[in-house]
């Protein structure tokens, strides 16, 4: 098969990072594999896979025509099967360049916590939990697969030196004290509220323990002026800086090999069970929990994340965990052996790419009648319009979200229903 994958950016991100390993575990089983997309600091990593990067033209307002038409001259150019693109401005162009070539078919990744409901309902889709797809065969989306967001287990272990000594000289942290690492990007919505309370978590710590931990926050993003707030805030409190703020790292390895305690979610969470760390998975809310056998059931339905009650519960949450974990070492090793026996289990990268493969060639094996196809395009284009028509009011009335479908996660919105599988 040849293979275009689409990611929606090439900055830093799980939905990226995801995309790209995947493309190239799936040309290491005897498939052509090119990326196409705009440049960001990731086409270096693409390259560093062997993967060719494909320049996409600078689209405009989403979803774009001249990248469908772009997209459209790499079938005849390429002889292009599939074309795959991640989260919805792909999806669409994907959908309309497959319209103008018929002979490629589309399909798209959502690792969002929610599906826009004007991606085509003929689409073959991948989503990241089995909830949200659940949630999509609810809507009618029958055509729906999960693939969790998997981790390279060859460049993401414990037995790997990735640098840690020079990264805890580099940032000057305290080897007496325990590390407490938070790998992210600084969203708005889904994000930011977290990260703003596991700062106000640690500096608390600081105040009243006796080895007090020191959070290192690794990520940038369009909050991060409120993150760099709110640490000057705890510092000039505490009279010294508990948190570390590195930015973004291409490599952030080494910050997950440092740790002594990870918090993340989604994809971040799972390349730190990879290197051996109890996990306390982030949500929104005040939800924290940490990852054990008990938990474990949770997170594989919903995914990486979590709904609390309360925003204002977060931080206090948080201490309660971090007490636990920090007052008992063997219970932080026994944790992360744990993880890293889920991790290797249920989420390796060479598993994920033979389904992704597998779901390539039902996707041209099934596709739907012409016809089927235009009439879920249309119905897509009448709710896009929709869609599009309640954006502009929000805009108007300074309610506008960055990211719409991170902000209106189905967990959140499936909260307290029982959960069946």
């Amino acid at each position: 098969m040849r293979i275009l994958v689409y990611p929606h950016d090439l900055g830093i991100g799980g939905s990226q990072l995801n995309a790209i390993g995947l493309a190239a575990a799936v040309r290491d089983r005897g498939h052509e594999v090119v990326v196409f997309g705009r440049p960001g600091i990731l086409v270096a990593h693409v390259q560093s896979l062997g993967l060719e990067f494909i320049e996409a033209p600078c689209p405009g307002k989403r979803p774009s025509p001249t990248i469908a038409r772009a997209i459209a001259d790499l079938i005849d150019t390429r002889s292009i099967d599939v074309l795959h693109g991640y989260e919805w401005p792909p999806a669409l162009e994907c959908a309309f360049a497959a319209r103008l070539r018929p002979s490629a078919v589309s399909m798209s990744t959502v690792m969002s916590m929610s599906v826009p409901g004007f991606i085509p309902r003929m689409q073959p889709l991948v989503v990241g939990t089995e909830q949200i797809a659940a949630a999509e065969r609810r809507r009618g989306r029958h055509n729906i697969a999960v693939i969790e967001p998997p981790v390279d287990l060859e460049t993401n272990n414990p037995r790997l030196d990735v640098g840690t000594k020079e990264f805890r000289e580099r940032y000057g942290l305290d080897p007496d004290r325990p590390i407490i690492v938070s790998v992210t990007r600084f969203a708005r919505e889904l994000k930011l509220e977290g990260t703003l309370a596991a700062i106000d978590a640690v500096a608390e710590l600081a105040r009243s323990d006796v080895s007090p931990p020191q959070l290192v926050l690794v990520g940038d993003g369009p909050a991060r002026g409120e993150v760099e707030e709110r640490i000057r805030q705890v510092a000039g409190r505490s009279g010294s800086s508990v948190v570390t703020l590195t930015g973004e790292l291409a490599d952030p390895r080494p910050a997950y090999a440092a740790a002594d305690i990870a918090l993340g979610m989604g994809g971040s969470a799972l390349r730190a069970l990879a290197f051996s760390k109890p996990l306390i998975v982030q949500g929104e809310s005040g939800f924290w929990k940490l990852l054990t056998q008990d938990s474990l059931d949770e997170f594989l339905w919903q995914g990486w994340y979590g709904v609390g009650a309360d925003p204002k519960d977060g931080a206090a949450t948080l201490i309660a965990v971090l007490r636990q974990l920090l007052a008992d070492p063997a219970s932080r090793s026994e944790l992360g052996r744990f993880g890293l026996s889920t991790v290797t289990a249920r989420f390796s990268l060479i598993g994920a790419a033979e389904r992704q493969a597998k779901y390539y060639r039902d996707a041209i094996d099934g596709r739907p009648s012409t016809a089927r196809t235009i009439a879920s395009e249309l119905e897509a284009l009448a709710r896009y319009g929709g869609y599009y028509a309640a954006k502009r009011s929000r805009r108007v009335f300074g309610r506008e979200q960055a990211d719409d479908f991170n902000a209106r996660p189905v967990a959140s919105r499936t909260r307290g229903r029982a959960v069946t599988r």
